[in-house]
């Protein structure tokens, strides 16, 4: 295996100088510089990544830690996270928690072993304190943590106003949410928050339904569902708290005979592409995930080079209806 001695003996200069073109450090010519990568591709020389960043106290690395990167939501989240970085210079290192919160501990001290910049948090399984010992930049994703930490969210509240309201506007006369598991002190639990708010003013019978605490189970979505159909046979709308879930609501009306948007009317969250394919056309509340996504790579990278950022980042959801409402 090559060294950075070999390279600077083919090129004819000091190893100093070879680490000096790897870290962009001091005057270099450009004769030089393509010199010395010519000669490490030629030698099929790797440098020592981890070497160069305790060397530069930059990596130029950043952590992502979620949840469940089989979710489309997070996936797509993932993906414009990483687009986004890597137009500034950054690569991710992707961490996939299972909201587990021994694997949550186990990947941040990975990740501050591998020396990264700073971490994207959209797992959500510690306490506060142990969020704040952190000791490196870090932005989360809907959930306020500490008068410190920058976070970013797409405008629940005013998604599950929205959706409640397309659903009266309708003509629903009970009206069903199923929503994410509200013990979990997350921003998108206001989802709930402005559907009872808009319910209750309208005075229109409803009833809500809860998930699991413990993650993102698709194969229990299926039981809840059907459940609530059971025991609420007169449901005529559904708000549900993401388009998975969305989708899942569509697949039981089909098993009952309920003919959707006549019998029930259906509106998700999120927006994810995966809805484009769903029959009928799936009406939601997007999340704009995009603009989150380049949002907390800003806030970090910001953080990571001394700026003041901004604490609370809300961005706004966007009501899309189209065929289930």
């Amino acid at each position: 295996m090559a060294t950075i001695k070999d390279v600077a003996e083919k090129v004819g200069v000091s190893v100093t100088t070879v680490s000096r073109v790897l870290n962009n450090r001091g005057y270099l010519s450009e004769d030089l510089k393509r010199r010395v990568h010519e000669a490490m591709k030629e030698l099929n020389y790797q440098p020592n990544e981890l070497a160069r960043s305790l060397f530069r106290k930059k990596s130029n690395i950043i952590g992502l830690i979620i949840p469940d990167i089989s979710h489309p939501f997070f996936g797509e989240f993932a993906k414009h996270v990483e687009e986004q970085a890597y137009k500034n210079r950054y690569k991710i290192l992707l961490c996939n928690s299972q909201l587990d919160n021994k694997k949550e501990l186990d990947y941040i001290s990975m990740l501050k072993a591998s020396q990264v910049d700073g971490i994207i948090m959209g797992s959500h399984t510690l306490d506060t304190e142990e969020f704040t010992s952190i000791n490196l930049p870090l932005v989360t994703l809907d959930r306020q943590l500490s008068d410190s930490i920058p976070y970013v969210s797409a405008d629940h509240y005013k998604g599950g106003v929205l959706a409640t309201k397309l659903l009266i506007r309708k003509g629903c006369r009970k009206i069903a949410h199923i929503s994410g598991n509200l013990k979990l002190h997350l921003l998108a639990k206001t989802r709930y928050d402005g559907f009872m708010d808009t319910i209750k003013k309208a005075g229109i019978p409803h009833v809500v339904v809860e998930t699991d605490l413990n993650g993102f189970k698709y194969h229990e979505y299926e039981q809840i569902v059907a459940d609530l159909f059971r025991d609420h046979p007169d449901v005529d709308g559904v708000f549900a708290s993401s388009d998975v879930i969305a989708a899942q609501v569509l697949k039981e009306c089909r098993r009952l005979g309920k003919k959707v948007p006549d019998d029930v009317k259906v509106i998700g969250f999120d927006g994810i592409k995966l809805g484009e394919f769903i029959t009928p056309e799936l009406s939601t509340i997007q999340q704009p995930i995009k603009e989150i996504a380049k949002t907390s790579v800003k806030l970090l990278i910001d953080q990571i080079n001394g700026k003041e950022v901004q604490r609370e980042n809300i961005l706004p959801v966007k009501l899309l209806e189209k065929e289930t409402t």
